[in-house]
């Protein structure tokens, strides 16, 4: 197994200390709860504000996709504390815009905003864990991360199911902007990973052409986008199963929760044994069978749906082992493709963050335009960017690219 790598700098500061790890787990967590919590509350919202509610999650997307390509290069100039801290103002306000929004268009544009600050938390973590660890340890930290992480999407939809009990949709993004306030104050407990003398030297615009360089490394590009189509089914799950479960299969806005829960805990799960794998197995052989069983559980959902066989159970167990190979596909595809670009870390994280997350514009686009009425739409989407993921990882499409390279 790889060791960790030295410290970048002797300032003691710089040092990660005991809440290093779980700061960089909330923080990476930040995306899952501004979407998750408020699941429940999608019905309602749709009815409140008279239009598509999941335009909140594609506005948000696309705040949080089009963010990071700014971020990345700024932290790799600036450090990563920085943008950190001008990310989580920016989620406080967004989170405070929603939650006095009483129209779509008011709070899309406010979900936004929320999403250009809520982005510097996932990609900041991930820089800073390649600032100090080498590749398997990285992957071994990014595993650990998820398993925290995942605390997010299981509290989530629960907390928010439970605020609705007591208050309105709009409590749940005034829940947001305090999580928003003490992380900004928590993340003054993180040292600068990246010190000054690995710092780029160059201007923001010559940073931004080392995403041509990156869009150009092939091998980056595999891993990216490997986890950029599995988050398409992803999101596809996350954003059509609040009006899948409770509308079609009349599941109640608090039980929700728990539907939702049972997925992420599987997704720790893995995450944990993924912990093991990587110190016996390469990332690409983890990531072409977790690719594959991820296919396969999403083919399998989708002739369940088509057939109307199995209810709501089959749904359940189908997306439970498509959503927990999350736990192998996110850490070993992001530690191999930030493992070969560690001079421009924080650009590569912010695109790959930039397309593995608005991936799921892709998904809720299609949602809107196909109905989500029922499961069908859910499952098929779910099927074929799955399906795409496992090819990318497959070894003769790999070598073949490689060959045509040469």
């Amino acid at each position: 197994m790889d060791k960790p790598l030295p410290i970048l700098t002797e300032s003691p500061t710089a040092k990660p200390g005991k809440m290093f790890i779980p700061i960089l787990a909330w923080l990476m967590g930040f995306t899952s709860l501004s979407t998750d919590v408020y699941l429940p509350a999608m019905p309602t919202m749709q009815s409140d504000l008279h239009g598509n509610v999941e335009l909140t999650v594609t506005g948000f997307l696309i705040g949080f996709a089009a963010a990071q390509i700014f971020w990345g290069p700024f932290s790799d100039r600036y450090g990563r504390k920085l943008p950190l801290a001008i990310g989580l103002i920016l989620f406080v306000i967004g989170s405070m815009g929603c939650a006095l929004s009483n129209t779509m268009i008011a709070i899309v544009s406010w979900r936004i905003i929320q999403a250009f600050g809520a982005c510097t938390g996932p990609m900041i973590a991930r820089a800073m864990v390649r600032d100090t660890f080498a590749k398997t340890e990285a992957a071994r930290v990014l595993s650990g991360l998820m398993i925290l992480m995942a605390i997010a999407p299981i509290v989530g939809p629960l907390l928010g199911g439970q605020i609705l009990v007591y208050s309105t949709w709009h409590a749940i993004f005034w829940f947001l902007g305090i999580v928003g306030t003490i992380m900004f104050f928590s993340q003054f407990l993180l040292p600068e990973t990246h010190p000054l003398q690995r710092r780029s030297d160059h201007s923001i615009g010559q940073a931004f052409r080392n995403y041509l360089h990156l869009l150009g490394n092939a091998r980056f590009m595999r891993y990216t986008l490997c986890v950029t189509f599995f988050y398409v089914a992803v999101f596809a799950f996350i954003a059509g199963s609040p009006a899948v479960y409770i509308r079609y299969f009349h599941v109640s806005e608090q039980n929700y929760g728990w539907l939702f829960a049972v997925n992420v805990v599987g997704l720790m799960g893995f995450s944990m044994l993924n912990r093991k794998l990587v110190t016996l197995f390469n990332l690409d052989y983890i990531l072409r069978i977790s690719t594959l069983i991820s296919m396969t559980s999403a083919i399998v959902l989708l002739i369940m749906v088509l057939l109307n066989f199995g209810g709501l159970l089959a749904v359940v167990i189908g997306i439970f082992f498509f959503f927990a190979m999350n736990g192998f596909i996110a850490a070993c595809s992001t530690a191999a493709a930030l493992d070969d670009v560690p001079e421009i870390a924080g650009a590569a994280s912010a695109l790959l963050g930039s397309l593995q997350y608005g991936s799921g514009i892709v998904s809720t686009l299609l949602l809107s335009f196909f109905g989500n009425e029922t499961p069908v739409t859910m499952s098929w989407i779910i099927a074929i960017f799955t399906t795409l993921a496992a090819l990318l990882m497959k070894p003769w499409l790999w070598n073949r690219n490689r060959r045509l390279a040469a």
